[in-house]
């Protein structure tokens, strides 16, 4: 299927489906990437925030400045306390509003394989970057078939009711991540793997959080018929199997890149 144009417009919805993913799997990323303190950051592809506040409980930057092409996810992180100490705007990143050479540590979390120009976007993110500073990533492993909503994906395979395209899912394999940036004209580049796990309180909260209306999965469940949406949620209830206290957990994998800007 053809992969559609993702509109990131529900600040909150947002919040819902991707922030206790983005947390787990931010802290071990930035626990691999071994950032120096006092450094000059840009998140690239901010959203809400998320991955803006751990680098700002967990790296001691000097600043911080986050951008997202989304009006509404950074009229978000705008009211979140994480803003009293990040400067968050909108901007493309395939066009950074920067002068060469800006920040030491240039990051993205969760988004590269949605920027349309991934190349152009990489090569922006290098050019912002100092000499010798810090360009990564990481997304997730959606050609794998391990994005975190994969139990609604495979639920909708299983029932043939059609499977949701991914912008840039031929770029999400390990090797073609690490490709992207070597073919930025970046060295040093490291990737790997990061398998996380995260639990919901009940199935009724997960159903909610990942599938919103604005993504892939949640517009063809949306436009499901109400029969045929509930054969889904009965078989991703099987998929992702509630324990006996109802509590939901299951693994996602992310795929992480880290690389330096030649001297």
């Amino acid at each position: 299927m053809t992969a559609p144009k993702i509109d990131f417009n529900d600040g909150e919805a947002y919040e819902r489906l991707m922030g206790r993913w983005s947390r787990a799997v931010g802290a071990q990323f930035l626990d691999w990437l071994e950032t120096p303190k006092d450094a000059r950051w840009l998140d690239v592809g901010c959203g809400t925030g998320v991955f803006t506040e751990m680098v700002l409980n967990n790296c001691t930057p000097a600043a911080i400045t986050a951008i997202d092409p989304s009006a509404a996810q950074i009229e978000f992180a705008r009211k979140q306390p994480v803003a009293s100490n990040a400067e968050f705007q909108v901007g493309d990143a395939q066009a950074l509003p920067f002068p060469d050479g800006t920040f030491d540590v240039v990051a993205s979390a969760l988004v590269i394989n949605f920027i349309p120009d991934r190349r152009k976007g990489l090569a922006e993110m290098r050019r912002v970057a100092r000499r010798s500073g810090v360009v990564a990533g990481y997304v997730w492993d959606f050609a794998g078939g391990r994005g975190s909503s994969w139990p609604v994906t495979a639920g909708l395979k299983a029932l043939g009711l059609g499977t949701p395209g991914v912008p840039g899912l031929e770029d999400t394999p390990l090797d073609r991540f690490r490709a992207l940036f070597k073919g930025a004209g970046l060295e040093a580049v490291e990737v790997r793997a990061i398998e996380i796990t995260v639990q919901f309180p009940n199935f009724e909260e997960y159903w909610r959080d990942q599938a919103p209306a604005f993504s892939p999965a949640g517009k063809i469940v949306a436009a499901l018929p109400e029969a045929n949406r509930a054969k889904l949620k009965d078989k991703v209830r099987e998929i992702v199997k509630p324990g006996a206290d109802g509590r939901i957990a299951y693994p996602a994998r992310a795929h992480a890149a880290k690389a330096r800007v030649p001297r």
